[in-house]
C-alpha cells in the first residue's frame, strides 16, 4: 500500500492531488525494495514502470500521463501541457502546468523535492532542489514560469519535502566555500559540532530561505530525513556509505483534479 507525506497546505486544496511518495508499497525487490520511481535506475524495467503506475492512480490520473524530466541539477523549468513517454523526457529539474490530470513529479533520494501551487490561478509546479539546483537558481526558475502560466507569486504555496537533514549532511570545505563565495550569509546554512569537525549543511532550510525571499506566499518544511530512515526513503549519500551498488528514487508528484 502506497504511503506518501503529505503536506496538509496542499491537502486543503479541493482542486489539488499530491504525495511526497516514499519507498513502500512497491513491486520492486531488492535494493529497490520497494516504490523505486527511478527509470534511469538499473531496477526491472517493468517494476519501475508498474511502480509509476500505481502512483498515478493513488493521484487520480493514468500512468501515461505522469510525467517527470530527465534530472540534470540545471536551472531549467518547462511549461507542459501534455505528457511524454519515460524515454522521451526532456533535460529540466522542474515542471510546470494548468493541464488538469497532468500529474508532475519530481524524483530525489536526498535532494529536495518541492511541490508548488496557485490553486486560485490553477498552476502546480514540481522541482528536484539538490544543492546545485537550489544555489543555481532552479527555485527562482520554476517560479517565474507559474507566473508566466497565469500563477501569482504571493499566491502560491511551495511545500519543501523529504529530504536529506543537516544532521546527516556531513560537507568537505570546498563545498562550504562555494556557498561563502556565492554569499556571504550562506555561511548560516553550516554547522560544526566541534573547531575540528566537518561542517554540516541544511539544504531543507536553504531552500525553504530561497523560497521565501523569492516572495512565495506560503512555505511549509515537512521534516522529514531520507538518510536517516532506511525503511522509509531511498538515499544515495545513504547508499554510498553501504558501498551498495545501486539506489532507487522515490517520487513527489502533484496533478490539478
Amino acid at each position: 500500500m502506497l504511503a506518501p507525506v503529505v503536506s496538509p497546505l496542499l491537502a486543503a486544496m479541493p482542486n489539488v492531488a499530491h504525495g511526497f511518495f516514499t519507498r513502500e508499497g512497491g513491486a520492486s525487490r531488492g535494493l529497490y525494495d520497494s516504490l523505486n520511481c527511478g527509470i534511469g535506475s538499473a531496477d526491472t524495467r517493468g517494476d519501475v514502470v508498474e511502480n509509476l503506475g500505481r502512483v498515478a492512480r493513488h493521484l487520480s490520473t493514468t500512468p501515461d500521463r505522469l510525467v517527470t524530466c530527465h534530472q540534470i541539477h540545471s536551472s531549467t523549468a518547462l511549461l507542459i501541457d501534455a505528457p511524454w513517454t519515460p524515454d522521451a523526457r526532456p533535460k529540466a529539474d522542474a515542471l510546470v502546468t494548468r493541464t488538469r490530470g497532468l500529474a508532475i513529479g519530481a524524483l530525489a533520494a536526498d535532494c529536495t523535492p518541492v511541490l508548488f501551487a496557485d490553486p486560485k490561478a490553477g498552476v502546480i509546479g514540481a522541482a528536484h532542489a539538490g544543492w546545485k539546483g537550489a544555489l543555481g537558481g532552479i527555485l527562482q526558475s520554476t517560479l517565474a514560469v507559474m507566473e508566466q502560466a497565469g500563477a501569482q507569486r504571493a499566491k502560491i504555496v511551495a511545500v519543501v519535502g523529504p529530504c536529506i537533514s543537516q544532521a546527516a549532511y556531513e560537507v568537505g570545505p570546498e563545498f562550504e566555500a562555494t556557498f561563502r563565495e556565492a554569499d556571504a550569509a550562506y555561511a548560516a546554512y553550516f554547522a560544526k559540532a566541534n573547531p575540528e569537525a566537518r561542517a554540516r549543511f541544511d539544504l531543507p532550510g536553504f531552500v525553504a530561505d530561497r523560497l521565501r525571499a523569492a516572495g512565495v506566499g506560503q512555505v511549509e518544511t515537512l521534516s522529514e530525513c531520507t538518510y536517516l530512515q532506511p525503511t522509509r526513503f531511498f538515499s544515495y549519500r545513504r547508499t554510498t556509505h553501504a558501498h551498495e551498488a545501486d539506489y532507487g528514487r522515490q517520487i513527489s508528484a502533484i496533478a490539478l483534479a
